[in-house]
Protein backbone atom coordinates (compact mmCIF):
# COMPACT_ATOMS: atom_id res chain seq x y z
CA UNK A 1 0.00 0.00 0.00
CA UNK A 2 2.65 2.30 1.04
CA UNK A 3 4.95 0.97 -1.58
CA UNK A 4 2.85 1.42 -4.26
CA UNK A 5 3.00 5.56 -3.65
CA UNK A 6 6.77 5.24 -3.28
CA UNK A 7 7.14 3.20 -6.88
CA UNK A 8 5.20 5.86 -8.71
CA UNK A 9 6.24 8.82 -7.33
CA UNK A 10 8.39 11.36 -9.23
CA UNK A 11 10.92 14.27 -8.27
CA UNK A 12 11.99 16.48 -10.82
CA UNK A 13 15.12 17.88 -11.98
CA UNK A 14 14.59 21.68 -13.82
CA UNK A 15 18.32 22.76 -15.00
CA UNK A 16 17.92 26.66 -15.85
CA UNK A 17 20.33 28.58 -18.19
CA UNK A 18 19.41 30.69 -21.08
CA UNK A 19 20.04 31.16 -25.08
CA UNK A 20 22.44 33.43 -24.48
CA UNK A 21 25.36 31.14 -24.70
CA UNK A 22 24.59 29.15 -28.10
CA UNK A 23 23.63 25.66 -28.33
CA UNK A 24 27.16 23.57 -27.91
CA UNK A 25 26.75 24.81 -24.42
CA UNK A 26 23.45 24.12 -23.88
CA UNK A 27 24.00 20.66 -25.06
CA UNK A 28 26.84 20.29 -22.79
CA UNK A 29 24.31 21.57 -19.58
CA UNK A 30 21.49 19.15 -20.81
CA UNK A 31 24.30 16.12 -20.09
CA UNK A 32 25.70 17.15 -17.28
CA UNK A 33 22.13 18.12 -15.95
CA UNK A 34 21.30 14.52 -16.33
CA UNK A 35 23.83 13.13 -15.15
CA UNK A 36 23.20 14.59 -12.01
CA UNK A 37 19.65 13.47 -11.77
CA UNK A 38 20.75 10.24 -12.66
CA UNK A 39 23.45 10.09 -10.07
CA UNK A 40 20.26 11.48 -7.51
CA UNK A 41 18.39 8.95 -9.11
CA UNK A 42 21.11 6.16 -8.11
CA UNK A 43 21.22 7.36 -4.54
CA UNK A 44 19.59 4.79 -2.08
CA UNK A 45 18.38 8.00 0.06
CA UNK A 46 16.29 8.79 -2.32
CA UNK A 47 13.51 7.13 -2.12
CA UNK A 48 11.62 7.54 -5.52
CA UNK A 49 12.25 8.38 -9.35
CA UNK A 50 14.32 11.27 -10.09
CA UNK A 51 13.20 12.62 -13.44
CA UNK A 52 15.56 14.62 -15.98
CA UNK A 53 13.48 17.37 -17.57
CA UNK A 54 14.53 18.87 -20.30
CA UNK A 55 16.77 22.10 -19.37
CA UNK A 56 14.09 25.03 -19.83
CA UNK A 57 15.58 28.64 -21.31
CA UNK A 58 13.18 31.36 -20.80
CA UNK A 59 9.93 32.24 -19.12
CA UNK A 60 7.46 30.21 -21.29
CA UNK A 61 9.35 27.18 -21.08
CA UNK A 62 9.42 27.91 -17.04
CA UNK A 63 5.87 28.37 -16.76
CA UNK A 64 5.10 25.27 -18.61
CA UNK A 65 7.40 22.55 -16.76
CA UNK A 66 6.45 23.88 -13.65
CA UNK A 67 2.84 24.23 -14.42
CA UNK A 68 2.86 20.49 -15.64
CA UNK A 69 4.37 19.49 -12.03
CA UNK A 70 1.29 20.88 -10.43
CA UNK A 71 -0.67 19.11 -12.56
CA UNK A 72 1.05 15.60 -12.60
CA UNK A 73 -0.47 13.27 -9.92
CA UNK A 74 3.37 11.10 -9.45
CA UNK A 75 5.19 14.65 -9.31
CA UNK A 76 5.34 14.95 -5.64
CA UNK A 77 8.30 17.64 -6.09
CA UNK A 78 11.06 20.02 -8.27
CA UNK A 79 14.35 20.25 -7.87
CA UNK A 80 15.85 23.27 -9.71
CA UNK A 81 19.36 23.66 -10.56
CA UNK A 82 20.93 26.55 -11.98
CA UNK A 83 23.90 24.92 -14.34
CA UNK A 84 24.66 28.90 -15.87
CA UNK A 85 23.03 31.83 -15.14
CA UNK A 86 19.36 32.10 -15.83
CA UNK A 87 17.74 35.62 -15.21
CA UNK A 88 15.36 35.41 -12.65
CA UNK A 89 12.65 37.71 -14.03
CA UNK A 90 12.43 34.56 -16.47
CA UNK A 91 11.06 32.39 -13.18
CA UNK A 92 8.45 34.76 -11.64
CA UNK A 93 5.08 33.27 -13.47
CA UNK A 94 6.42 29.64 -13.10
CA UNK A 95 7.49 30.35 -9.29
CA UNK A 96 4.26 32.08 -8.42
CA UNK A 97 2.29 29.54 -9.62
CA UNK A 98 3.86 26.27 -8.48
CA UNK A 99 2.25 24.67 -5.41
CA UNK A 100 4.11 21.80 -5.37
CA UNK A 101 7.47 21.43 -2.98
CA UNK A 102 10.66 23.25 -3.90
CA UNK A 103 13.88 22.16 -3.63
CA UNK A 104 16.87 24.26 -4.99
CA UNK A 105 19.75 22.81 -5.13
CA UNK A 106 22.77 24.65 -4.98
CA UNK A 107 25.42 22.53 -6.77
CA UNK A 108 28.20 21.55 -9.78
CA UNK A 109 28.65 19.25 -12.21
CA UNK A 110 32.14 18.88 -11.44
CA UNK A 111 33.81 18.30 -8.08
CA UNK A 112 37.48 19.89 -8.64
CA UNK A 113 38.39 22.63 -10.99
CA UNK A 114 40.93 22.10 -13.84
CA UNK A 115 42.80 25.07 -12.83
CA UNK A 116 45.58 24.51 -15.36
CA UNK A 117 42.83 24.58 -18.19
CA UNK A 118 40.00 26.69 -17.12
CA UNK A 119 38.78 29.29 -20.03
CA UNK A 120 35.85 31.39 -20.63
CA UNK A 121 34.06 28.22 -22.21
CA UNK A 122 34.31 26.46 -18.84
CA UNK A 123 33.54 29.48 -17.03
CA UNK A 124 30.07 30.14 -19.10
CA UNK A 125 29.50 26.40 -18.58
CA UNK A 126 30.06 26.10 -14.67
CA UNK A 127 28.85 28.91 -13.39
CA UNK A 128 25.95 27.52 -10.71
CA UNK A 129 28.24 30.11 -7.81
CA UNK A 130 26.55 32.80 -10.25
CA UNK A 131 23.22 31.36 -11.72
CA UNK A 132 22.20 30.21 -8.52
CA UNK A 133 22.59 32.82 -6.46
CA UNK A 134 20.57 35.27 -9.11
CA UNK A 135 17.93 32.21 -8.37
CA UNK A 136 17.85 32.27 -4.75
CA UNK A 137 17.28 35.87 -5.00
CA UNK A 138 13.77 35.95 -6.77
CA UNK A 139 13.00 33.02 -4.72
CA UNK A 140 13.56 35.34 -1.52
CA UNK A 141 11.86 38.34 -3.59
CA UNK A 142 8.64 36.56 -4.16
CA UNK A 143 8.74 34.73 -0.29
CA UNK A 144 8.40 31.41 -2.50
CA UNK A 145 8.84 28.32 0.30
CA UNK A 146 11.33 26.40 -0.43
CA UNK A 147 14.52 24.25 0.98
CA UNK A 148 17.92 24.94 -0.19
CA UNK A 149 20.69 22.14 -0.02
CA UNK A 150 24.42 23.16 -0.88
CA UNK A 151 26.68 20.10 -1.82
CA UNK A 152 27.75 17.98 -4.70
CA UNK A 153 25.77 15.69 -5.42
CA UNK A 154 28.36 13.02 -4.51
CA UNK A 155 28.74 13.82 -0.85
CA UNK A 156 26.13 11.61 1.02
CA UNK A 157 25.41 14.47 3.41
CA UNK A 158 23.80 15.93 0.28
CA UNK A 159 22.14 13.22 -0.85
CA UNK A 160 20.70 12.40 2.38
CA UNK A 161 19.62 15.72 2.90
CA UNK A 162 17.71 15.86 -0.01
CA UNK A 163 16.12 12.17 0.83
CA UNK A 164 14.89 13.74 4.10
CA UNK A 165 13.01 16.50 1.78
CA UNK A 166 11.47 13.56 -0.77
CA UNK A 167 10.52 11.72 2.01
CA UNK A 168 8.71 15.06 3.19
CA UNK A 169 7.08 15.34 0.46
CA UNK A 170 5.67 11.98 0.52
CA UNK A 171 4.12 12.64 3.69
CA UNK A 172 2.71 15.74 2.13
CA UNK A 173 1.60 14.24 -0.73
CA UNK A 174 -0.11 12.04 1.21
CA UNK A 175 -2.23 13.92 2.96
CA UNK A 176 -3.19 15.79 0.29
CA UNK A 177 -5.21 12.85 -1.16
CA UNK A 178 -6.09 11.12 2.85
CA UNK A 179 -9.39 10.17 3.81
CA UNK A 180 -9.46 9.45 7.36
CA UNK A 181 -12.56 6.98 9.08
CA UNK A 182 -13.83 7.70 12.52
CA UNK A 183 -15.56 5.49 14.10
CA UNK A 184 -17.57 7.03 16.13
CA UNK A 185 -16.56 10.23 17.65
CA UNK A 186 -14.10 11.93 20.24
CA UNK A 187 -13.62 10.38 24.00
CA UNK A 188 -16.29 12.70 26.38
CA UNK A 189 -14.77 15.39 27.44
CA UNK A 190 -11.85 15.64 26.25
CA UNK A 191 -10.22 18.90 24.32
CA UNK A 192 -7.01 17.70 23.11
CA UNK A 193 -8.37 15.36 20.53
CA UNK A 194 -11.10 18.00 19.13
CA UNK A 195 -10.20 19.96 15.97
CA UNK A 196 -11.48 21.81 12.96
CA UNK A 197 -11.76 18.95 10.71
CA UNK A 198 -12.84 21.64 7.60
CA UNK A 199 -9.39 23.61 8.37
CA UNK A 200 -7.83 20.32 8.46
CA UNK A 201 -9.23 19.91 4.51
CA UNK A 202 -8.07 23.34 3.72
CA UNK A 203 -4.56 23.23 5.15
CA UNK A 204 -3.32 19.54 4.48
CA UNK A 205 -6.12 17.93 1.86
CA UNK A 206 -7.29 15.44 4.30
CA UNK A 207 -10.94 14.33 4.32
CA UNK A 208 -12.23 13.20 7.67
CA UNK A 209 -15.95 11.87 8.40
CA UNK A 210 -17.51 10.01 10.72
CA UNK A 211 -19.08 6.59 10.44
CA UNK A 212 -21.13 4.80 12.69
CA UNK A 213 -19.65 1.90 14.54
CA UNK A 214 -22.11 -0.52 13.63
CA UNK A 215 -21.59 0.22 9.91
CA UNK A 216 -18.37 -1.86 10.89
CA UNK A 217 -19.85 -4.29 13.04
CA UNK A 218 -22.28 -4.87 9.55
CA UNK A 219 -19.01 -5.87 7.92
CA UNK A 220 -17.29 -8.04 10.44
CA UNK A 221 -20.54 -9.89 10.86
CA UNK A 222 -20.20 -10.65 7.36
CA UNK A 223 -16.74 -12.28 7.55
CA UNK A 224 -16.31 -16.12 6.65
CA UNK A 225 -15.35 -18.26 9.57
CA UNK A 226 -13.07 -19.83 6.89
CA UNK A 227 -11.33 -16.60 6.32
CA UNK A 228 -10.54 -16.35 10.11
CA UNK A 229 -9.45 -19.86 9.89
CA UNK A 230 -6.50 -18.44 7.40
CA UNK A 231 -6.00 -15.36 9.32
CA UNK A 232 -5.25 -17.64 12.87
CA UNK A 233 -2.57 -19.59 10.98
CA UNK A 234 -0.98 -16.48 9.81
CA UNK A 235 -0.47 -15.26 13.44
CA UNK A 236 0.52 -18.25 14.58
CA UNK A 237 3.06 -18.52 12.31
CA UNK A 238 4.29 -14.51 12.98
CA UNK A 239 3.47 -14.55 16.72
CA UNK A 240 4.14 -16.31 19.78
CA UNK A 241 0.81 -17.26 20.98
CA UNK A 242 -0.82 -18.28 23.95
CA UNK A 243 -1.51 -21.06 24.79
CA UNK A 244 -4.90 -20.10 25.87
CA UNK A 245 -5.59 -18.55 22.27
CA UNK A 246 -4.30 -21.61 20.29
CA UNK A 247 -7.21 -23.86 18.86
CA UNK A 248 -8.71 -26.16 21.64
CA UNK A 249 -7.56 -23.28 24.05
CA UNK A 250 -10.03 -21.67 27.00
CA UNK A 251 -9.39 -18.51 25.01
CA UNK A 252 -9.71 -19.99 21.72
CA UNK A 253 -12.95 -17.46 20.76
CA UNK A 254 -11.83 -14.25 21.78
CA UNK A 255 -9.00 -14.68 19.22
CA UNK A 256 -11.27 -15.64 16.36
CA UNK A 257 -13.39 -12.30 17.58
CA UNK A 258 -10.00 -10.21 17.01
CA UNK A 259 -9.65 -11.88 13.49
CA UNK A 260 -12.38 -11.24 12.75
CA UNK A 261 -12.72 -7.39 13.75
CA UNK A 262 -9.21 -7.13 11.22
CA UNK A 263 -10.81 -8.82 8.80
CA UNK A 264 -14.24 -6.70 9.07
CA UNK A 265 -11.73 -3.63 9.47
CA UNK A 266 -9.51 -4.41 6.28
CA UNK A 267 -12.54 -4.89 4.33
CA UNK A 268 -13.81 -1.51 5.14
CA UNK A 269 -10.98 0.32 5.13
CA UNK A 270 -10.25 -1.10 1.74
CA UNK A 271 -13.16 0.00 0.11
CA UNK A 272 -13.58 2.96 1.11
CA UNK A 273 -9.80 3.81 -0.05
CA UNK A 274 -9.50 4.75 3.66
CA UNK A 275 -5.41 4.60 5.12
CA UNK A 276 -5.78 6.44 8.45
CA UNK A 277 -8.87 5.29 10.79
CA UNK A 278 -10.15 6.08 14.66
CA UNK A 279 -12.08 4.36 17.30
CA UNK A 280 -13.25 5.36 20.96
CA UNK A 281 -14.01 2.83 23.53
CA UNK A 282 -17.39 4.54 24.69
CA UNK A 283 -18.65 3.88 21.01
CA UNK A 284 -18.08 -0.09 20.41
CA UNK A 285 -21.79 -0.71 19.48
CA UNK A 286 -21.69 -4.31 18.32
CA UNK A 287 -18.26 -5.24 18.45
CA UNK A 288 -17.71 -7.68 21.14
CA UNK A 289 -13.91 -6.62 21.63
CA UNK A 290 -12.39 -2.81 21.75
CA UNK A 291 -10.42 -3.66 18.44
CA UNK A 292 -6.28 -3.99 19.49
CA UNK A 293 -4.96 -6.49 17.62
CA UNK A 294 -6.41 -5.28 14.58
CA UNK A 295 -5.21 -1.66 14.73
CA UNK A 296 -2.14 -3.20 15.78
CA UNK A 297 -1.34 -5.07 12.70
CA UNK A 298 -3.02 -2.15 10.31
CA UNK A 299 -0.50 0.29 11.88
CA UNK A 300 2.40 -1.98 11.13
CA UNK A 301 0.75 -2.49 7.65
CA UNK A 302 1.03 1.46 7.40
CA UNK A 303 -2.17 2.57 8.41
CA UNK A 304 -2.65 6.10 10.68
CA UNK A 305 -4.52 5.45 13.70
CA UNK A 306 -5.46 7.42 16.69
CA UNK A 307 -7.02 6.49 19.68
CA UNK A 308 -10.44 8.30 21.38
CA UNK A 309 -11.35 9.26 18.24
CA UNK A 310 -8.34 11.18 17.77
CA UNK A 311 -7.65 11.74 13.87
CA UNK A 312 -5.12 14.55 14.02
CA UNK A 313 -2.78 11.31 15.32
CA UNK A 314 -4.05 9.22 12.97
CA UNK A 315 -3.39 11.78 10.18
CA UNK A 316 0.45 12.37 11.25
CA UNK A 317 1.14 8.61 11.86
CA UNK A 318 0.15 8.14 8.41
CA UNK A 319 1.82 10.79 6.79
CA UNK A 320 4.95 9.78 8.67
CA UNK A 321 4.34 5.46 7.90
CA UNK A 322 4.32 6.92 4.46
CA UNK A 323 7.93 9.21 5.00
CA UNK A 324 9.60 6.38 6.72
CA UNK A 325 8.83 4.06 4.05
CA UNK A 326 11.82 1.08 3.69
CA UNK A 327 13.91 2.89 6.40
CA UNK A 328 15.25 0.88 9.32
CA UNK A 329 13.02 1.17 12.49
CA UNK A 330 9.48 1.69 12.90
CA UNK A 331 6.17 4.54 13.75
CA UNK A 332 3.64 4.01 16.14
CA UNK A 333 0.74 5.60 18.00
CA UNK A 334 1.94 5.98 21.40
CA UNK A 335 1.07 7.73 24.56
CA UNK A 336 2.98 9.39 27.41
CA UNK A 337 1.95 7.54 30.27
CA UNK A 338 3.81 7.71 33.52
CA UNK A 339 7.36 8.26 34.43
CA UNK A 340 10.57 6.99 36.70
CA UNK A 341 11.99 10.22 38.01
CA UNK A 342 14.93 8.52 39.55
CA UNK A 343 17.70 11.40 40.19
CA UNK A 344 19.94 11.43 36.92
CA UNK A 345 18.09 8.22 35.24
CA UNK A 346 14.29 10.15 34.87
CA UNK A 347 12.64 7.98 32.05
CA UNK A 348 9.25 8.11 30.27
CA UNK A 349 7.22 4.74 29.93
CA UNK A 350 4.80 5.12 27.34
CA UNK A 351 1.86 2.86 26.07
CA UNK A 352 -1.69 2.83 25.26
CA UNK A 353 -4.83 0.87 26.19
CA UNK A 354 -3.86 -1.73 23.52
CA UNK A 355 -3.01 0.00 20.16
CA UNK A 356 1.01 0.54 20.08
CA UNK A 357 2.73 -0.67 16.74
CA UNK A 358 4.73 -3.83 16.18
CA UNK A 359 7.15 -2.14 13.77
CA UNK A 360 9.10 -0.93 16.61
CA UNK A 361 9.30 -3.99 18.77
CA UNK A 362 12.55 -5.31 20.02
CA UNK A 363 11.60 -9.01 19.12
CA UNK A 364 8.97 -11.01 18.22
CA UNK A 365 5.49 -9.98 19.59
CA UNK A 366 3.31 -12.34 21.85
CA UNK A 367 -0.34 -12.65 21.01
CA UNK A 368 -2.09 -12.58 24.52
CA UNK A 369 -5.59 -11.43 26.13
CA UNK A 370 -6.16 -9.55 29.13
CA UNK A 371 -9.02 -8.14 30.96
CA UNK A 372 -9.58 -4.47 29.96
CA UNK A 373 -11.16 -2.46 32.29
CA UNK A 374 -12.96 -0.03 30.17
CA UNK A 375 -14.89 -0.61 26.99
CA UNK A 376 -17.55 -2.44 28.98
CA UNK A 377 -16.84 -5.66 26.48
CA UNK A 378 -15.02 -8.90 26.69
CA UNK A 379 -11.39 -8.88 26.77
CA UNK A 380 -9.86 -8.19 23.63
CA UNK A 381 -6.52 -9.77 22.38
CA UNK A 382 -3.29 -7.81 21.84
CA UNK A 383 0.73 -7.67 20.95
CA UNK A 384 2.80 -7.52 23.88
CA UNK A 385 6.28 -6.70 23.41
CA UNK A 386 8.64 -3.90 24.28
CA UNK A 387 10.15 -1.23 22.17
CA UNK A 388 13.78 -1.47 20.63
CA UNK A 389 16.41 1.01 22.00
CA UNK A 390 17.06 3.64 19.25
CA UNK A 391 16.75 7.11 18.81
CA UNK A 392 13.62 8.62 17.55
CA UNK A 393 10.92 11.66 17.36
CA UNK A 394 7.85 12.20 19.29
CA UNK A 395 5.65 14.13 17.13
CA UNK A 396 2.54 15.39 18.34
CA UNK A 397 0.06 17.90 16.83
CA UNK A 398 -2.60 20.20 18.15
CA UNK A 399 -4.76 22.54 17.07
CA UNK A 400 -4.21 25.98 18.27
CA UNK A 401 -7.30 27.60 16.76
CA UNK A 402 -5.99 30.02 14.46
CA UNK A 403 -3.32 27.51 13.58
CA UNK A 404 -2.36 23.60 13.59
CA UNK A 405 0.88 22.83 15.61
CA UNK A 406 3.48 20.35 15.25
CA UNK A 407 6.05 19.67 18.60
CA UNK A 408 9.31 17.26 18.13
CA UNK A 409 11.20 15.97 20.87
CA UNK A 410 14.00 14.17 20.33
CA UNK A 411 14.43 11.00 22.56
CA UNK A 412 16.04 7.31 23.18
CA UNK A 413 14.63 4.62 23.33
CA UNK A 414 16.01 2.63 25.98
CA UNK A 415 15.58 -0.51 27.54
CA UNK A 416 13.14 -0.75 30.75
CA UNK A 417 14.87 -0.63 34.12
CA UNK A 418 13.95 -3.93 35.15
CA UNK A 419 10.98 -6.69 33.93
CA UNK A 420 7.45 -5.22 33.73
CA UNK A 421 5.96 -9.09 34.24
CA UNK A 422 2.15 -7.38 34.83
CA UNK A 423 1.97 -4.83 32.62
CA UNK A 424 -0.36 -6.61 29.91
CA UNK A 425 0.28 -4.24 26.44
CA UNK A 426 3.34 -2.79 24.19
CA UNK A 427 5.20 0.14 25.75
CA UNK A 428 8.25 1.90 25.34
CA UNK A 429 10.45 3.05 27.32
CA UNK A 430 12.84 6.54 26.49
CA UNK A 431 15.00 9.87 28.07
CA UNK A 432 13.96 12.68 26.44
CA UNK A 433 16.49 15.67 25.39
CA UNK A 434 18.00 17.23 26.75
CA UNK A 435 16.67 15.97 30.31
CA UNK A 436 13.36 15.23 31.44
CA UNK A 437 12.44 18.26 33.44
CA UNK A 438 13.13 20.70 30.18
CA UNK A 439 11.60 18.33 28.11
CA UNK A 440 8.33 18.53 29.95
CA UNK A 441 8.31 21.75 30.93
CA UNK A 442 8.65 23.08 27.16
CA UNK A 443 5.75 20.55 25.93
CA UNK A 444 3.46 21.77 28.24
CA UNK A 445 4.29 25.24 27.61
CA UNK A 446 3.86 24.07 23.91
CA UNK A 447 0.35 23.41 24.39
CA UNK A 448 1.39 19.36 23.09
CA UNK A 449 -1.02 16.21 23.14
CA UNK A 450 -0.48 13.40 25.02
CA UNK A 451 -1.24 11.17 21.72
CA UNK A 452 1.66 11.22 19.34
CA UNK A 453 3.14 9.63 17.03
CA UNK A 454 6.72 7.73 18.03
CA UNK A 455 8.91 7.10 14.99
CA UNK A 456 12.37 5.06 15.36
CA UNK A 457 12.65 5.44 11.02
CA UNK A 458 11.86 9.40 10.10
CA UNK A 459 14.39 12.29 12.31
CA UNK A 460 13.69 15.68 12.70
CA UNK A 461 15.02 17.32 9.35
CA UNK A 462 12.20 15.60 7.50
CA UNK A 463 9.71 16.43 10.08
CA UNK A 464 10.72 19.85 9.91
CA UNK A 465 10.91 19.58 6.07
CA UNK A 466 7.14 18.61 6.06
CA UNK A 467 6.35 21.24 8.59
CA UNK A 468 7.99 23.77 5.84
CA UNK A 469 6.32 22.33 3.09
CA UNK A 470 2.89 22.19 4.50
CA UNK A 471 3.29 25.78 6.04
CA UNK A 472 2.65 24.26 9.73
CA UNK A 473 4.45 25.49 12.77
CA UNK A 474 6.81 23.57 14.25
CA UNK A 475 8.52 23.38 18.01
CA UNK A 476 11.80 21.05 18.31
CA UNK A 477 12.80 19.74 21.96
CA UNK A 478 16.79 18.65 21.64
CA UNK A 479 19.82 18.47 23.03
CA UNK A 480 19.78 22.47 23.03
CA UNK A 481 16.79 23.63 23.86
CA UNK A 482 16.23 25.56 27.35
CA UNK A 483 13.24 26.90 28.90
CA UNK A 484 13.75 30.69 29.11
CA UNK A 485 15.03 29.87 24.78
CA UNK A 486 11.57 27.96 24.30
CA UNK A 487 9.47 30.15 25.54
CA UNK A 488 10.84 33.23 23.72
CA UNK A 489 10.46 30.71 20.61
CA UNK A 490 6.31 30.19 21.33
CA UNK A 491 6.22 33.95 21.87
CA UNK A 492 7.67 34.78 18.38
CA UNK A 493 5.73 31.98 16.80
CA UNK A 494 2.77 33.29 18.70
CA UNK A 495 3.43 36.98 16.42
CA UNK A 496 4.31 35.71 13.38
CA UNK A 497 1.47 33.59 12.86
CA UNK A 498 -0.79 36.46 14.18
CA UNK A 499 1.07 38.67 11.50
CA UNK A 500 1.08 35.82 8.72
CA UNK A 501 -2.41 35.16 9.11
CA UNK A 502 -3.77 38.97 8.08
CA UNK A 503 -0.89 38.78 5.06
Amino acid sequence: MIASRIVTSQVWLVTGSQTLYGPDILEQVAHQSRQIADQLDASGDVPVEVRWMPVVKDTEEIARVLGEADTNPDCIGVIVWMHTFSPAKMWIRGLSALRKPLLHLHTQFEVELPWRSIDMDFMNLNQAAHGDREFGYIQSRLSTPRKTVAGHVSDPNTTRRVGSWVRAALGRAELATLKIARFGDNMRGVAVTEGDKVEAEAHFGTSVNTYGVNDLVDVVNRVRPADVDKLIREYENTYQVADELRSGGDRHASLRHGAQIELGLRKFLTDGNFHAFTTNFEDLGGLRQLPGLAVQRLMADGYGFGGEGDWKTSMMLRAIKVMGEGLPGGTSFMEDYTYDLTPGHERILGAHMLEVCPTIAGGIPSLEVHPLSIGNREDPVRLRFTAAPADAVIVGISDMGSRFRLVANEVRVVEPTAELPKLPVACAVWEPLPSWSTSAEAWLMAGAPHHTVMSTAVDTDTIADFAEMTGTELLVIDESTTVRGFAHELRWNNVYHHVAAGL
